[in-house]
């Protein structure tokens, strides 16, 4: 039977509207197309025998190594066999507005670049298309010089390489070269159907690359964080930034679907829409690095987005600011490793998770300091928060891991309600936010802390805890501390780290996100570890506690420096979907709070090798 590549083999390219996973044998496992949440037409990492795939890589079997070019999300493999070394280049094109209003090009394109670099090397080239997550017909056509085509109503899809491509009789594209030293080869899979097709030559495929190139780096010189672990942090925001979708300013979760969170489980989920919370939580790591160009849409996509729902908000949306379409499962795809159900579309959209507000709310605010000004339809929308946070805060939601289970009251979200207060009254004393119910704002935050220190907090277990009257940690409670709720060096926060390192922590720089998590046999949660990694350096723990666990989350990047979800804390394997915007946006705030921390003790920033206790 064959297996997919486990999903920390996998890099990712893209261009901010799509994304592709490829393997390290050279094979793309996974690419939607036009946008992130279109059905997959490569979903081989889902199902190798259904999914579909196109590889290009040495006939022969042989080592590999990859990175991506500096500061760019291109990659690059280096294949080597007994006859000779193949480098193979990928890359989806970018191109600046300056460029587009020139000349036309496709929508997408997706370029694959073979060239042999040492002695002699026969080259695979072999496409099988399957659009739909498999469940359409495949139907790849030969149009001679116009390469192979798969045409949809409105859509096309052209294959085309520099060597001859065969159809065979299973629907597979096939076509081999022998490449000598200097010698290279050409793929190229485009995609049209907002206008006509273009096919620009496939000798343009290294101006394309050189295009690319500059476009990435430019996106990568934004980053004005110069201290150490400099190059995670871009890496990271290089992440981010591939996950996020100009045309509307939204930012998805990840760009995959149903990569188990459990591996042979059914824990698999669709992440390729934008959470309001991850995308707040986004806006801030990136204001933290500079990169202002990436974070300032968000409140314009943010007016668009909640136009009809309007003061109420909905979890998660689609890129274009619209409810994800329904939850269903694709029945014939077998699922990751055997991870099934495969599902197309998200539930949570039906859940309440009450602290999508203090994010949103406190993203605003971290523009407001920074400079940004507040119109005067953001301004009634703020208010509008305000006022649903005011109604609604003892409503019991879904909290921020929205299991699907009856609503509780979450101390995470209460805590939140009242960040989403506090940051309105702070936005109303600088004058950026006129004509509140001040009095009714102070009046509601001040109950919502009544209640949370009554019973949010267990005295015998000298911890927080995650829902009212409740005795079970989760990690978002070390959050209470970022957010100035509680000093992450008072009694209470010392005592919450006490527990949830004893009840969540399989290792160092390794969290559970919940205690109901760890029972489910989940894999430790990203994101988690860096909220630990935040608390110690904002004064919960000492410097050599935060650079541990700071260096012990770094070393569980794959070998192209990306994060999945999870990690499987006895192997190591990566688990849930791949990329996570959520880990990638940890990591880059959990530097920048101990770079605060060692600037703070030290008196100046320090080179990396030096800021390491």
């Amino acid at each position: 039977m064959l297996e997919a590549a486990p999903i920390e083999d996998h890099a990712v390219v893209g261009d901010g509207r799509s994304a592709a996973l490829v393997d390290r044998s050279g094979a793309v496992s996974w690419l939607a197309w036009p946008r992130f949440d279109s059905p997959a037409l490569c979903a081989g990492i889902l199902d190798p025998a259904r999914g579909g795939y196109l590889r290009v890589a040495p006939a022969a079997r042989g080592g590999s190594g990859r990175a991506y070019v500096e500061g760019t999300n291109v990659l690059v493999t280096r294949f080597e066999t007994a006859a000779g070394v193949l480098r193979v280049v990928d890359f989806m094109a970018l191109a600046s507005e300056a460029e587009l209003r020139r000349r036309a090009f496709p929508e997408h394109e997706l370029l694959r670049l073979a060239e042999c670099v040492q002695g002699e090397v026969e080259v695979l080239v072999e496409a099988d298309l399957r659009p739909g997550f498999g469940a359409a017909a495949r139907a790849l056509r030969d149009r001679g010089p116009l390469g192979l085509r798969l045409e949809r109503e409105t859509e096309l899809v052209t294959l085309r390489a520099t060597v001859p491509l065969a159809l065979g009789p299973d629907g597979i594209a096939r076509g081999r070269a022998t490449l000598r030293d200097g010698e290279a080869l050409v793929v190229s899979l485009a995609y049209d159907a907002e206008a006509p097709a273009v096919l620009p030559p496939l000798e343009e495929a290294y101006e394309a690359l050189r295009r690319t190139t500059r476009a990435w780096r430019e996106i990568a010189a934004r980053v004005r964080y110069d201290g150490p672990w400099r190059d995670e942090v871009v890496r990271s925001v290089l992440a981010l930034e591939l996950l996020s979708y100009p045309p509307t300013g939204a930012i998805v979760a990840a760009p995959t679907t149903s990569l188990p969170e459990r591996l042979g489980g059914e824990l698999n989920w669709d992440y390729r829409f934008c959470w309001l919370r991850d995308a707040a939580l986004t806006v801030r790591a990136l204001y933290g690095v500079g990169c202002t160009e990436g974070a300032s849409p968000f409140t314009a996509w943010l007016l668009h987005t909640t136009r009809l729902t309007r003061p109420a908000l909905r979890v998660l949306y689609d890129v274009y600011g619209r409810p994800p379409r329904r939850e269903r499962i694709v029945p014939h795809l077998a699922g990751h490793r055997g991870a099934w159900p495969v599902r197309e579309g998200n539930a949570a959209v039906q859940q309440e998770q009450l602290d999508v507000y203090g994010e949103v709310v406190d993203a605003v605010a971290q523009g407001v300091r920074r400079g940004a000004r507040l119109d005067r339809a953001t301004q009634a929308m703020l208010r509008g928060f305000g006022d649903v946070v005011c109604d609604r805060w003892l409503v019991p939601d879904a909290g921020i891991w929205e299991p699907r289970e009856p609503p509780r009251l979450r101390t995470h979200s209460l805590v939140l309600c009242w960040v989403a207060l506090t940051r309105l009254l702070e936005l109303h004393a600088r004058g950026s936010l006129p004509r509140i119910p001040a009095a009714r704002y102070e009046r509601e935050r001040a109950a919502i802390r009544r209640l949370v220190d009554a019973r949010g907090f267990d005295p015998r277990l000298g911890s927080w805890v995650a829902h009212l009257d409740g005795h079970e940690v989760d990690a978002a409670l070390l959050l209470l501390g970022w957010y100035g709720y509680d000093d992450p060096r008072s009694p209470r926060m010392r005592g919450t780290w006490r527990l949830v390192r004893e009840r969540l922590s399989p290792a160092t720089g390794l969290l559970y996100r919940y205690e109901p998590s760890r029972a489910a046999g989940e894999g430790a949660f990203g994101i988690c570890s860096a909220w630990a990694v935040e608390h110690l350096a904002r004064g919960g723990g000492s410097l050599e506690e935060a650079v541990a666990w700071l260096e012990a989350l770094l070393s569980r990047a794959n070998d192209v420096g990306l994060y999945a979800e999870e990690l499987d804390a006895r192997t190591g394997a990566a688990l849930g979907n791949f990329p996570q915007a959520f880990t990638h946006v940890g990591v880059v705030n959990a530097v920048l709070s101990v770079d605060r921390r060692v600037r703070a003790e030290r008196g100046r920033t320090r080179p990396a090798a030096e800021a390491r206790p």
